[in-house]
């Protein structure tokens, strides 16, 4: 009991000082190395320290397993990593537990990015709901499942699912193994069994977005320095127009003044979509209908978003009909135009289809773009 006490605190602690880790994540950027290596340092604390410890305290302080069960578990690993076909571990919630290697090549995504998140943010919208009632009921015990998908960034592509409960060694509960097996494998990039493998070409794609982020900024900055400052309209619409197709494929503005409601004092004065048809129907909509402007206006605070989880997050357009999943929207960025922390706007831009989500560092600079566009709206110096 005392081990259990003393285990407890420990644990605590850590939580408490992960907390004060997130706090630090705002600290000037001269000052970030040494909260990453307070970071790295209680990452290798829990590996050293406290994993071991709850091992000995659920086994007794025997052994967990021998080296035949070790072995076998390894073996195990290895199939399920190398197996040809996408497959995904996922508890009754539909949240990723493990991707193998085609399941991360199928869906584009890393998986210690998708493990811990749904399966069902990878889907069209039509078939979340019933993804997660199938996981759920084959969760419960009753029966293996399956049903036809489709991804969110290959909408046209559609993925036979298989669902069935497994219950891995050491795991408290029944857990489910999804199995897709897309209509074309070669179409969407898993290789088909028997195909033998080809030498890969060094991936260059960060280098390339690097590269043309890089040229957004340049045109952003060109097109700040050459409007007319403190006309608000002006600025918005030439920044609108930078954004506009070469790094998101909507871009909607919302001005104005901004009080401690949300965007009650916004109005919508630009929107710049992949149609002029959708343009008009965005541009009708009421900012104070967005719950993201809202709370963007609110806070301040930038936000990102892949695979939006909540699909009412941009409201709804004249029709009822949800504008995420209208706009088939893959990922989002709402940032405010603010100086001195009076917003004088929203930015939002959306990405949708197989276009690649936004990332961190498209978020970052976005950022930084945001308080220069707001620094020329307001005639600031």
């Amino acid at each position: 009991m005392a081990k259990t006490d003393e285990f407890g605190e420990e644990l605590a602690d850590f939580v408490r000082r992960v907390a004060e880790l997130k706090a630090a994540r705002s600290v000037t950027g001269g000052d970030l190395p040494t909260v990453l290596d307070a970071a790295i340092f209680e990452l290798d604390h829990v590996a050293a320290q406290l994993w071991p410890s709850y091992e000995r305290l659920t086994s007794g302080g025997l052994p967990r397993t021998t080296s035949a069960d070790r072995q076998e578990q390894h073996l195990l690993r290895a199939v399920f990593q190398r197996f040809p076909l996408p497959v995904a571990l996922v508890d009754r919630e539909a949240v990723v537990r493990r991707l193998n290697f085609a399941a991360t090549s199928f869906t584009g995504v890393r998986a210690g990015y998708a493990t811990g998140r749904p399966l069902t943010g990878f889907l069209a919208h039509a078939d979340r709901a019933a993804f997660r009632s199938q996981a759920a009921a084959v969760a419960r015990g009753e029966g293996d499942r399956s049903l036809t998908l489709h991804l969110q960034q290959r909408p046209s592509v559609p993925v036979h699912a298989t669902l069935t409960a497994v219950r891995p060694s050491g795991e408290p509960h029944t857990t489910v193994l999804v199995v897709l097996q897309p209509g074309d494998l070669r179409a969407t990039g898993v290789p088909a069994p028997g195909d033998s493998p080809t030498t890969q070409v060094p991936d260059l794609t960060e280098t390339t977005r690097h590269a043309a982020l890089m040229d957004v900024l340049d045109e952003m900055t060109t097109a700040l320095l050459t409007a007319p400052r403190g006309d608000r309209e002006a600025v918005v619409r030439r920044a609108a127009q930078v954004l506009h197709g070469r790094f998101a494929d909507w871009v909607i503005a919302d001005t104005g003044t901004a009080g401690a409601a949300g965007a009650t004092g916004l109005s919508r004065t630009t929107v710049l979509a992949p149609s002029e048809k959708e343009a008009k129907t965005l541009a009708a909509q009421s900012p104070a209908g967005c719950p993201l402007v809202v709370e963007t206006a609110r806070t301040a605070s930038p936000a990102l978003q892949v695979r939006p989880p909540n699909p009412d997050a941009f409201g709804h357009d004249a029709e009822g009909a949800r504008v995420l999943v209208q706009a088939n929207v893959t990922s989002l960025l709402c940032v405010p135009l603010a100086v001195e922390g009076a917003v004088a706007g929203v930015l939002t831009l959306f990405r949708s289809g197989a276009r690649l989500a936004f990332s961190m560092a498209e978020a970052r600079a976005m950022d930084t773009m945001s308080r220069h566009i707001a620094l020329a709206v307001t005639g600031t110096p």
